[in-house]
């Protein structure tokens, strides 16, 4: 089941909230900590056509009920008189307020800053407070920290276990929760709304991971790192495998350190971890051998296990190489469309570093700037590129600009550049929002540019991405729909 949390301040707002979370999910939850007056959760509950759990918690517990404990202990008495399908109590609370009615009783244990020491003990202690169902929440920042809620969930119990994680990695647990069996699992209904920061909303749920298809089979993909692309290439790829029967989905996937990941992989049969650029160094630690582009610049877009250990691949620089001679103007497939033009690489991060080695393979003349000149220097001398410092950007005479990286501070508000260094025949790459179109693309075209589509670049990219996982073609209609979403 998935549960959507809803945290209304009024109570004519509560009733609204919950007729439109009832039409989205299995359970809905009623959170009383932000009411402005006294509820009542008979009159709140009564239209709801799905079972409500309700709820009341301190901050200590990642609430936002700021009245005194007696208050607390009121309204949960109250609420229970309204018969919900479930009550939510902590166990100094659940010792005080006895069983009543057909009410099910959520024993929760929760902390702010740490995982619970002692889960033996939890459920020892739940059993006394006549729990029907038990509860689980801590931080979730990473894998690492969400390690422990998944491996309580997972178990076997006497008692049905749920958990729900706090931050980033509570996106990471609730889809591993689903299929490990846990009875629900948490949402928002839609952005604003969220019981706490980064709860994912159940559309994020449905459209991107398709959730309700996970099940004790599913084959999990993993993808390192956040923002437009992981979440692009979530859509794109579920909608790929739901396309083709597979029962196989994205998980994100932050990590503190490669100690503990490469055994967590193992125990959760991830075959694969796609690493979003800014995560393509740091998953090199993970990888036995690589690739020739892999190798060389210390860069990644996925990693696969093999018998023989985890190999990684760069995939982007061919597309982007392609769709950057393309617009220069490839006019047969033995044209090399860049031998000696003069390229400037924009960004000193794995996507940067990637593209450098790529031009230079092609016999193009790679001069590299970034805002992080100490970086610069360093990429430029490991790869024998030329340096230009920031102060020089607009003095050099160049056939080719990529940017890599965007909030560069060689330009304006809307631009990561000045676009007057633009003039006409120049060819522009833009892949700082991929794959996005930033609307340096635009200003780039309006100059008399040749320009290269992030899009075009991206489902060039995805196609190569999925064909290395599965071995399949990735379905047109799937990049389409994932994009559409």
């Amino acid at each position: 089941m998935i549960c959507i949390s809803v945290t209304p301040e009024s109570r004519q707002l509560a009733k609204v909230d919950i007729y439109n979370a009832a039409n989205q999910c299995d359970l809905v939850e009623l959170c009383l900590d932000r009411l402005h007056k006294e509820p009542d959760v008979k009159d709140m509950i009564s239209g709801s056509k799905k079972p409500v759990l309700v709820s009341c918690r301190q901050p200590e517990e990642g609430g936002n009920f700021d009245g005194t404990e007696d208050e607390r202990m009121t309204l949960l008495r109250q609420a229970i008189l309204a018969e919900p399908a479930y009550i939510e109590l902590d166990p100094v609370t659940a010792q005080k307020i006895p069983r009543f009615g057909k009410t099910q009783r959520v024993i929760s244990f929760a902390s702010s800053t740490r995982p619970l020491g002692n889960i033996e003990d939890a459920f020892d202690e739940a059993v006394r407070c006549k729990a029907d169902v038990i509860k689980f929440t801590w931080p979730t920042e990473t894998i690492e920290s969400a390690w422990p809620l998944l491996a309580v969930v997972s178990q076997k119990r006497a008692l049905p276990v749920v958990g729900l994680g706090l931050g980033r990695s509570g996106l990471t647990f609730s889809l591993l929760g689903r299929k490990y069996g846990s009875p629900w699992i948490y949402a928002a209904l839609e952005k604003g709304m969220e019981a706490f920061p980064g709860q994912p909303t159940v559309g994020e749920l449905d459209y991107i991971y398709r959730w309700r298809q996970v099940d004790s089979k599913t084959r999990f993909i993993g993808i390192a790192g956040a923002g437009v692309a992981e979440v692009a290439t979530s859509k794109i790829l579920n909608a790929a495998f739901d396309k083709l029967g597979m029962n196989t989905r994205c998980l994100p996937i932050d990590f503190k350190s490669l100690d503990q990941l490469p055994k967590m992989l193992d125990i959760l049969k991830i075959p694969a971890v796609i690493a979003t650029p800014s995560m393509g160094r740091r998953l090199m630690g993970l990888a036995a051998k690589g690739d020739d582009i892999s190798t060389t610049a210390q860069q990644c877009d996925v990693v696969i296990k093999q018998a023989d250990g985890w190999q990684a691949h760069n995939l982007i620089w061919k597309p982007a190489l392609r769709a950057l001679e393309s617009a220069i103007g490839r006019k047969s497939p033995d044209d090399r469309p860049l031998d000696r033009k003069n390229a400037m690489i924009l960004g000193s991060g794995g996507l940067a570093i990637s593209l450098a080695h790529g031009v230079k393979k092609r016999n193009g003349l790679v001069s590299i700037a970034s805002g992080d000149e100490v970086e610069a220097q360093k990429i430029a001398q490991q790869a024998e590129l030329r340096y230009v410092p920031s102060a020089k950007v607009y003095e050099t005479l160049v056939d080719v600009v990529v940017v890599t990286v965007p909030n560069m501070d060689y330009g304006t508000k809307k631009s990561p550049i000045n676009p007057s260094m633009f003039r006409p025949g120049m060819t522009i790459m833009d892949l700082s929002e991929l794959p996005d179109e930033s609307p340096l693309v635009e200003e780039a075209k309006m100059r008399g540019c040749k320009v290269v589509e992030p899009s075009e670049v991206f489902a060039d990219y995805i196609s190569g991405l999925f064909k290395s996982l599965t071995g399949q073609d990735l379905p047109a209609e799937a990049f389409a729909a994932g994009l559409m979403e």
